[in-house]
């Protein structure tokens, strides 16, 4: 179902998703129909909240996760059963298979519910899916404050700083209103510091173009849009003091997959001698990889390369490669800032001692 918002219903955040418990309801923002519409659509069982994964209607890993924490809470709410739940599960877990996140909110939903009675499941999910949106909105702004030394140091030598971005890894990307990538940006004008945005579009589905363009012309953000194959062209003229990308997935060595393009844009920053960083939560480490070799790739439909909305430009029955993401390999990487701290070479240590601080923290809180 979709409703046109209320004028102020984004401000001053932008709320890429909402819940009512007592509605046994989820509102998401349709990110498909942005920047022309900004309507919501309203999830009600499980299978709302994996269509609405699978089609993009939410995307971001944090998003993706917080989401699919929701969709296994309304499913318990109608079926509380072991059954109910594993089916919810494996429905929601096979949406992107990229995007650690989604597997990591599962599972902690399901281990926090699966020791209760039914008649107490529903009730659980949803307060274990609360805290895990609340934890990304506290999350994101720790990755701010991380990287804001950084920020400072490019600050120094020019203002305001220019940093090109890929995708979209912003408030529209997670469950709070600062983001991942643009967590970083927006940190560092809290701190007073003027820093300037330079958007790649991002084919084939425009998310710099359509998304982060629009959230940061929203918070009165200067940004400045550019096709994926001008990135060099600015780099080579100067125009780019840093690289700030987000991240799906990170391998313990440090190899990151993100939005497909993001590899052509590392190799760029190398040969120009710019720093490349990526800012991810801890949750989207995966130490179980070796590398990002092991990291699954998203294959999505053709269409999303051969149109553009409804419009088709390719000619009928051409061949189409449409993977979602590519991987970065750490040697192209300045540093990882994540909510913990920042990452740097030889990451495999470096990945490992921040993710023991937070589970030292986790058994602290009790989380």
């Amino acid at each position: 179902m979709l409703r046109s918002l209320s004028p102020d219903a984004l401000a001053p955040a932008i709320l890429p998703l909402r819940a009512f418990r007592q509605r046994h309801l989820v509102e998401v923002l349709d990110q498909t129909r942005l920047p022309r519409d900004e309507v919501s659509v309203s999830l009600t069982s499980a299978a709302d909240a994996a269509r609405a994964i699978a089609t993009m209607q939410v995307r971001g890993a944090p998003l993706i996760g917080v989401t699919a924490a929701y969709g296994l809470a309304l499913s318990l709410g109608t079926d509380p059963s072991d059954a109910g739940m594993d089916d919810a599960y494996t429905m929601l877990l096979a949406t992107r298979p990229t995007a650690v996140n989604l597997r990591w909110a599962l599972e902690r939903v399901r281990a926090t519910v699966a020791p209760q009675a039914p008649a107490a499941r529903a009730e659980a999910a949803w307060d274990e899916a609360d805290a895990i949106a609340a934890e990304d909105a506290a999350i994101n702004r720790a990755i701010g404050e991380h990287g804001l030394t950084i920020i400072e140091e490019l600050a120094a030598r020019r203002s305001p700083v220019q940093v090109l971005t890929h995708c979209n890894a912003g408030a529209l990307a997670t469950a709070g209103d600062y983001g991942t990538a643009l967590g970083v940006i927006r940190g560092a004008i809290d701190a007073g510091k003027k820093v300037a945005v330079i958007a790649d579009e991002t084919r084939p589905f425009l998310q710099g173009l359509r998304l982060t363009a629009w959230e940061l012309a929203k918070d009165n953000i200067p940004v400045t849009v550019i096709t994926d194959s001008m990135a060099g062209h600015v780099m080579k003229n100067g125009q780019v003091d840093a690289v700030v990308v987000g991240a799906d997935r990170i391998a313990s060595n440090g190899d990151t997959a993100n939005k497909i393009g993001t590899y052509m844009v590392a190799v760029l920053a190398k040969q120009h001698n710019i720093p490349f960083y990526v800012a991810a939560p801890i949750t989207t480490l995966d130490l179980t990889l070796a590398s990002g070799a092991e990291i699954p790739i998203e294959e999505r439909d053709p269409s999303e390369v051969t149109h553009i909305r409804d419009h088709q430009l390719a000619p009928d029955g051409i061949s189409v490669q449409n993977p979602a993401f590519d991987v970065t390999p750490n040697e192209l990487i300045t540093a990882i800032i994540t909510d913990r701290g920042v990452a740097e070479a030889p990451f495999e240590a470096s990945l490992r001692k921040l993710c023991d601080s937070a589970k030292t923290a986790e058994k602290t809180t009790g989380r």
